[in-house]
């Protein structure tokens, strides 16, 4: 991939090509509604506040058994499949992204499978709900039921643009943006992103 500016639209790019490329390498048929969603996953986790939850200490992670509590909790139809939808996307960034780490943990990629996929499988199988989740409800459907297969293409990005390493794109990105740092902006042009100078962060 060329050498492109640092934007939100840039990394949508960055990201389509990315599962477009994971998906045809490995053999795996997807809506483009469903890949669409993927590449808007990988986006939305590039900003780690996205990923993790507010605290008085500052940013935590929440493990799945809180965010499965928190959608039980709900009493509102539309904030337990916000909740649910919530748990299946961390469920899936995780596995794929990270499944290394997981192996290495307590907690095993299986379970963030067994979790991811059956919040999916719920949202596609409730019936009324927001035009949101009508309008998503076959893509939870195609990732609760090939949930396996799509954490296997979001670690192929991963594998692909580094993502889990050092060089993690997501963190670097971020890293420029707020400290100008050359290491990041020389690791960035290595994946192939040329750092400019008028990107700005969405938060400040």
């Amino acid at each position: 991939m060329s050498p492109q500016l640092i934007t939100e639209t840039s990394l949508g790019e960055y990201f389509q090509h990315s599962v477009d490329d994971a998906l045809k390498h490995l053999g795996v048929g997807a809506a483009s509604e469903t890949a669409h969603y993927l590449v808007n996953l990988l986006t939305t986790f590039l900003h780690t506040e996205h990923l993790y939850e507010r605290t008085d200490e500052g940013l935590a992670f929440k493990p799945l058994a809180m965010h499965y509590a928190c959608a039980v909790e709900e009493t509102s139809l539309e904030g337990r499949n916000r909740a649910l939808q919530r748990l299946g996307d961390i469920a899936l960034f995780i596995a794929g992204v990270f499944s290394g780490s997981l192996n290495r943990k307590l907690v095993d990629v299986d379970y963030y499978i067994a979790m991811g996929g059956s919040a999916y499988a719920h949202l596609s199988e409730t019936s009324g709900g927001g035009m949101w989740l009508r309008a998503l409800r076959g893509v939870f459907g195609e990732l609760a039921d090939n949930f396996v297969i799509f954490v296997d293409v979001l670690g192929e990005v991963s594998e692909q643009s580094r993502m889990s390493s050092n060089v993690d794109i997501m963190r670097l990105y971020e890293l420029w943006l707020r400290t100008g740092s050359e290491r990041a902006a020389r690791k960035l042009r290595q994946l192939g992103i040329e750092p400019h100078a008028g990107a700005t962060l969405v938060e400040h």
